[in-house]
C-alpha cells in the first residue's frame, strides 16, 4: 500500500477508535452521572458540558468524516469501495443520530433537567455507541488486513 493510502487509513482508524473510547465512557459513566447534578444547577452544568465536550469530540468527528469520504473516493487495496461506503454510511448514521436525537435532547436539558429527557438521552445514545462500536470493528479489520 502506498504511504498516502496508509496514512489516510491510519488517520481514519485513529479518529474512529478515539470516538469509540469516548462514546463508551460517555454512555457508561458520564451520561448516567447527569442524574446526580442538582436540578437547579443543571442548566449551567449542561452548558459547560456541551462547551467542553465539543472541544474534545468535534476534531476527531470531523477527521473521521473527511477521511471516511476520502476512503470512498480512493479506497486503498485492503478494502473495496463497498466497504468504504459502509464505513461512510456508519459515519452518516452517527452524525444523523447526533443531530436528530442527542443534540435536541441536550438542548432541552440545557433549559431544564427532566428525568424523562435524561433517560431519553441515555437510551438514544446506545444507538451511537453501537454504531461507533461497529465502525471501530470495521477499521480494526482494515488495519489488520493492511499489516498482514
Amino acid at each position: 500500500m502506498d504511504p498516502t493510502a496508509a496514512a489516510l487509513l491510519l488517520l481514519n482508524a485513529s479518529a474512529t477508535l478515539v470516538m469509540v473510547g469516548l462514546i463508551w465512557f460517555v454512555q457508561v459513566v458520564h451520561y448516567p452521572l447527569f442524574a446526580r447534578v442538582d436540578e437547579a444547577g443543571f442548566p449551567a452544568y449542561e452548558q459547560a458540558h456541551t462547551d467542553r465536550t465539543a472541544r474534545v469530540v468535534v476534531p476527531p468527528m470531523l477527521i473521521e468524516l473527511l477521511t471516511a469520504a476520502a476512503l470512498v473516493a480512493s479506497p486503498p487495496p485492503v478494502l473495496g469501495r463497498a466497504e468504504a461506503v459502509v464505513g461512510l454510511g456508519l459515519v452518516g448514521a452517527i452524525w444523523a443520530s447526533t443531530a436528530l436525537l442527542q443534540v435536541p435532547l441536550h438542548g432541552r436539558l440545557l433549559r431544564r433537567f427532566t428525568r424523562l429527557d435524561h433517560a431519553r438521552l441515555v437510551t438514544t445514545n446506545w444507538l451511537r455507541t453501537g454504531l461507533w462500536s461497529a465502525r471501530g470493528a470495521l477499521v480494526v479489520l482494515w488495519i489488520g488486513r493492511a499489516i498482514s
